[in-house]
């Protein structure tokens, strides 16, 4: 098979080290951004196309987005279907509605294209070092068509199921991230409250039980209020609502997904969406109401 012709739409915190690592394996022909300066930045450097609309990826063979939302996922795929060629694979990276997956996948399978929803996790670290997992739906030889692009910039490639399947995986790990980031920032405003040395607590808590990624990654720097995402709260606010929805509609109790969505909406109204979701440690700092004892 030929070497693949790759353009990567969406240049943010995760795509432009994602394009990178096509780049260097020599697979991107182009890129694209909403806003047009940055793409143009990226391309300079890597002496690729800056390309402003779908027809400019005409001659690609995959197109990989990495957009905000439901809608600019589905506004791209209108935008290709009619301009890739039969046989040319999309792949989501985006974190959207199983549902939107499913329709992006119909739209293209009528013009004889593949479609892969495809998204990721491993924070911006994993996308800089190559080291993403990415959770994929679709059919088992679209993904073997994208693979040497997905290979790029993944420690690990697993084909979930059907159409869909990629999100619906992403929906129970951000579930997981919500979690995990309530009980890390709650434990460790307590540790403060109680004047525990950070130098100490943090390698004593990392080498047991309690040992996360979240806690390796963002427990010192949360703890120094350094805030630079990372993973937004904005973001990781959106990514609730699409849990939310998929949990009532599953008839599933979810708690942790409710008060992540009251703490993280409250940050947003407070103009932390900019911030690291590790800034949810401002909120557990604020403290219950006294002990009555």
């Amino acid at each position: 098979m030929s070497q693949l012709s790759c353009a990567f739409v969406g240049l943010g915190a995760m795509g432009a080290p994602m394009a990178r690592h096509l780049h260097a394996r020599g697979l991107l022909r182009a890129v694209a951004n909403r806003t047009h300066a940055r793409a143009e930045a990226l391309a300079t450097e890597l002496g690729v196309r800056a390309e402003r609309e779908a027809t400019g990826l005409a001659d690609c063979d995959l197109v990989a987005l990495c957009v905000p939302a439901d809608a600019d996922v589905l506004a791209w795929v209108e935008a290709l279907a009619p301009v890739l060629n039969a046989g040319a694979v999309v792949v989501d990276h985006s974190t959207v509605a199983p549902d939107t997956a499913r329709r992006a996948a119909a739209m293209l399978a009528e013009r004889g294209i593949g479609f892969l929803d495809a998204p990721v996790s491993g924070g911006v670290e994993g996308a800089r070092n190559g080291k993403l997992s990415v959770m994929v739906g679709g059919e088992a030889a679209t993904l073997e068509r994208a693979r040497p692009a997905l290979e790029a910039y993944a420690a690990r490639i697993t084909l979930l199921g059907p159409s869909g399947a990629g999100q619906a995986t992403k929906a129970v790990n951000q579930v997981m991230v919500a979690g995990i980031n309530q009980a890390v920032c709650e434990a460790l405003a307590l540790g403060e409250a109680l004047g525990l040395d950070p130098e100490r607590l943090l390698p004593t808590l990392g080498a047991g039980a309690a040992g996360n990624w979240f806690l390796e990654k963002r427990g010192a720097t949360l703890l120094r209020n350094e805030f630079v995402p990372g993973f937004k709260c904005g973001h990781l606010l959106k990514d609730l609502h699409i849990v939310q929805g998929m949990a009532r509609a599953a008839g599933i109790r979810a708690p942790v997904v409710e008060q992540a969505l009251a703490d993280y909406s409250e940050l947003v109204l407070r103009g932390e969406s900019d911030a690291d979701t590790s800034a949810l440690i401002l909120l557990k700092r604020q403290g219950g109401a006294p002990d009555p004892g």
